[in-house]
């Protein structure tokens, strides 16, 4: 007797993608909001404190331009394009570097979400 086909596409790489523009999408409004409340000077951030690079309005527009960016970044990722996966994954990159130079709490995520686009983009280079 024949095995009846399933009705569905399985693809294993989707659940990947769904959490790599999720945590781009999430880690991209976090940035932007904590950005603004740089640039603004708001008491959200302690006063005074010394940064490798520049000041506290420096990284403000620093997060704010990397926020900006990895929420259009996402976009791409959520629609399957190639350039929203390469350059969700320079994005991932180039926030843990932001992240550990502005000493933040969730470097870890962006690591989450660099491992998640590389795994997909090795599983699409080995589908013949």
């Amino acid at each position: 007797m024949a095995r009846a086909r399933s009705t569905y596409d399985v693809d294993p790489g989707r659940g990947w993608i769904l959490f790599a523009g999720t945590m781009l999408l999430l880690v991209g409004c976090l940035n932007l909001i904590y950005g603004i409340a740089a640039i603004s000077n708001s008491t959200f951030f302690v006063a005074d404190i010394k940064y490798v690079f520049g000041n506290l309005n420096t990284w403000g527009w620093v997060l704010t331009v990397v926020g900006v960016a990895q929420i259009v970044i996402s976009y791409g990722v959520f629609t399957l394009t190639e350039w929203g996966r390469w350059l969700g994954i320079i994005a991932a990159g180039l926030n843990m570097l932001v992240e550990f130079v502005a000493i933040s709490s969730h470097p870890f995520l962006s690591i989450m979400v660099f491992f998640a686009l590389c795994a997909q983009c090795a599983s699409t280079l080995m589908v013949v």
